[in-house]
């Protein structure tokens, strides 16, 4: 007796055979059409925009109650009311994207935040270089270099200084003595 065994594909491993499949496709495509991968313009930028404002599109629909366009939101107190241009600094370099607004000010989106200039990601490559011992000059000209991006030397320092004032804060936390080995308690109590 001979049994066909079919091959198992599940649906995690589907997601990622069409996410290589669609990443093979864009890639492809930007060669055809002479886009950079990366850079100012590039194929990652535009993606990067793309994301960032579906995510601000569907965090300002679920803020109101309703979907861009629906008659629901119609003669509401509260409606859409266009966008606003913002710049914020990625890995990538600086990605111009459009930030949606309500009528009543009301909106505080979640993934770029008001007032947020760069994504978090940069404050942690800012401290990375920090702890290598690169001055704010040299973190200032690393950003010029690499991202194609200006951060002011008074940006690094603000974000060194917010990170050491929450280190400095953590390390003279009270410590709860349920938490801490017999040993080391005895240690502490006898300083």
């Amino acid at each position: 007796m001979t049994e066909t065994i079919e091959p198992v594909v599940d649906s995690t491993m589907m997601s990622r055979i069409d996410q290589r499949a669609l990443a093979q496709e864009l890639v492809e495509q930007a060669k055809a059409d002479g886009i950079e991968l990366i850079g100012a313009g590039g194929l990652l930028t535009g993606l990067t925009k793309t994301v960032l404002e579906t995510a601000l599109e569907a965090e300002i629909s679920e803020h109101l109650g309703y979907d861009k366009h629906e008659p629901a939101g119609r003669n509401r107190e509260n409606s859409r009311n266009g966008t606003r241009a913002k710049t914020v600094l990625t890995e990538l370099g600086p990605v111009a994207i459009e930030v949606p607004r309500d009528r009543a000010g009301t909106f505080d989106p979640v993934i770029v935040r008001k007032r947020q200039r760069r994504l978090d990601s940069i404050d942690e490559i800012v401290l990375s270089l920090t702890a290598r011992g690169l001055t704010t000059g040299e973190i200032a000209a690393h950003f010029a270099d690499i991202y194609g991006a200006t951060i002011s030397k008074d940006t690094i320092s603000r974000i060194t200084e917010k990170v050491a004032a929450e280190m400095a804060e953590w390390q003279t936390r009270p410590l709860d003595r349920g938490r801490i080995p017999p040993d080391v308690a005895n240690q502490l109590a006898t300083r």
